[in-house]
């Protein structure tokens, strides 16, 4: 049962079993970024079959990361994208949506998602963010900043009225717009360079396969103070109202 008027995470998956083990989970890193305590979000393990509350009993709703992939169209994951359709063509709250969750809220309203033509992103990353676009959002800052990425797939379409706000060298739709109060991100602002590093270690043996220098990744690795600050600027957002 969602606190009313509590932050809702939207839970997609686990974070790797090595990570987790050292660092937490999705939920934790979430919850430290937002600036408020655990205690204080309330989470709905949808991969899990958990179901999901009514909007209107909701703050807001930052949907996760996950070792899934949107295309797989499970069960839960194409509930979890109805529900989202239905909170962001309402404006019912406001959403955040990181890497999956960034790619389910595109697949909810029309967008494509698939394997990013250019391959996986791993790592600390320059994000640019477009100033024209940015000059007022609320969580959203202009400019060049690292920020963390993991993912295989992207969104390679955005839905028709969502707005590009960011992109990388190997990513055309890094962050999303989808409506007033509702955005998508693929960087991680819940990771820390710690976090990153572990998930670049627990990927080796692939990034090796792929031709990446996984050692070079992870000692490029930095925090990323501006990109993760989105969350305590989501947070400030929800707590106004």
């Amino acid at each position: 049962m969602a606190a009313e008027g509590a932050i809702l995470v939207l839970k997609t998956g686990e974070a790797l079993p090595s990570v987790k083990a050292r660092c937490g989970d999705f939920e934790d890193w979430i919850a430290r970024g937002l600036g408020v305590e655990r205690a204080a979000v309330t989470v709905a393990s949808v991969y899990l079959g958990e179901p999901l509350p009514e909007p209107e009993s909701i703050g807001g709703v930052v949907v996760t990361g996950s070792p899934a992939m949107v295309t797989a169209r499970e069960d839960w994951s194409e509930r979890s994208a109805e529900w989202l359709g239905r909170v962001v063509d309402g404006d019912c709250v406001p959403v955040l949506g990181l890497c999956y969750g960034h790619q389910l809220m595109a697949h909810a309203l029309g967008g494509e998602v698939g394997v990013n033509p250019n391959g996986r992103e791993m790592g600390t990353v320059e994000v640019r963010l477009a100033s024209d676009e940015l000059a007022h959002d609320a969580i959203l800052v202009s400019g060049a900043h690292p920020g963390h990425m993991s993912h295989v797939e992207s969104v390679l379409v955005p839905p028709r009225d969502a707005s590009v706000i960011a992109t990388t060298a190997l990513e055309a739709h890094a962050a999303l717009r989808f409506g007033p109060r509702q955005w998508g991100v693929q960087f991680h602002p819940e990771f820390d360079r710690e976090i990153m590093g572990r998930y670049v270690e627990a990927r080796r043996e692939v990034l090796v396969q792929e031709g990446l220098r996984p050692d070079a990744i992870i000692a490029a690795a930095t925090e990323t103070p501006v990109l993760s600050d989105t969350l305590a600027r989501f947070s400030a957002l929800v707590a106004g109202g």
